[in-house]
């Protein structure tokens, strides 16, 4: 239990220490339905193009990378009681679900639920985006408006070793989510 503790507890001050993070920048308030918008890296350039689609009654955003590339779809699922968004991998496989699990003053927490690996939790505050995405207490992924001085924008930190399409995905469906008619 020990080691189990202070290992999660290096593993965080790494990833606070940005060894191996790779850093994105995203536009807040521009997940309205038809909207394109691309996902950069720390030095600005295109990584990511973020297709927004009508289809439906349904929300989806396909992931792309520079080369027209599908690396990821989200896609809302209409007529559930409990909002929620699926994430399917470049080849149309389902790889996870997002969707808000409990709701307080205070904090937001969602979970995001994983085909092939542990889930992981998202807490924080989300409506400001500033959170942290965690497996058994250790950070994978950190959103945070404090690493811009420009409106509007936020960063996604990913730790070395993640699944970045799948967590740049949740990050989309939990903000498409938290922010419908942006």
């Amino acid at each position: 239990m020990f080691e189990e503790r202070r290992a999660r507890k290096e593993a965080n001050r790494a990833f606070d220490s940005g060894e191996g993070v790779t850093r994105y920048r995203m536009q807040q308030k521009v997940f309205a339905i038809g909207d394109d918008f691309w996902i950069d890296d720390e030095a600005g350039d295109h990584v990511y193009k973020v297709d927004a689609k009508v289809l439906r009654a349904r929300r989806t955003y396909h992931l792309e990378d520079t080369g027209g590339h599908r690396v990821a779809t989200v896609q809302g699922k209409p007529l559930h009681i409990k909002e929620s968004m699926a994430i399917e991998d470049g080849e149309g496989h389902h790889v996870a679900t997002v969707k808000k699990a409990i709701v307080s003053p205070v904090r937001d927490r969602w979970r995001i639920t994983r085909e092939n690996g542990e889930d992981l939790t998202v807490q924080g505050n989300v409506l400001d985006h500033e959170y942290t995405v965690e497996l058994d207490g250790r950070k994978v992924a950190e959103v945070s408006k404090r690493w811009f001085r420009l409106r509007d924008t936020y960063g996604v930190d990913i730790g070395p070793g993640e699944d970045t399409p799948t967590l740049l995905a949740a990050t989309v469906a939990i903000d498409a989510m938290a922010h419908p008619g942006d």
